[in-house]
């Protein structure tokens, strides 16, 4: 039983579409060790063509590109995250762990003092 648990997720939107979530960092991560849009979603258990899209929203999405890709059949070939694609990462995963730092302070402490173990019954409605 959590009593007074508290999640927190940063979502960073640029009008309505995501431009950077728990899932796109992770998936930052995993191109900057794969070195691969494609290999990075195998890693991840995703198409290519969802790995593809999500890659072309940040791209959209940011002032500058956060994954550039190496088309060609030599050993240049593959996705590296770009200068900015790596300043967005660090920043993003520092919120996080800002937020997830807020999760533990004396206001939730105050809150979680005020909340239920479990939540009452659902009221009866009355009858007219």
């Amino acid at each position: 039983m959590r009593i007074g648990a508290l999640k927190l997720k940063a979502q960073l939107y640029c009008g309505d579409a995501l431009a950077m979530g728990p899932g796109k960092a992770d998936l930052l991560e995993a191109i900057a060790r794969e070195g691969s849009i494609s290999a990075a979603g195998r890693a991840m258990g995703m198409s290519y063509r969802r790995t593809w899209l999500l890659v072309d929203e940040m791209n959209r999405c940011w002032r500058d590109r956060l994954v550039e890709t190496m088309p060609g059949g030599g050993k240049a070939r593959g996705a590296r995250l770009t200068e900015t694609g790596a300043t967005v990462l660090t920043a993003y995963r520092a919120l996080e762990t800002a937020l997830a730092d807020a999760t533990t302070g004396e206001t939730l402490a105050n809150l979680a003092t005020l909340l239920r173990a479990e939540p009452l019954p659902p009221a009866t409605p009355l009858s007219d």
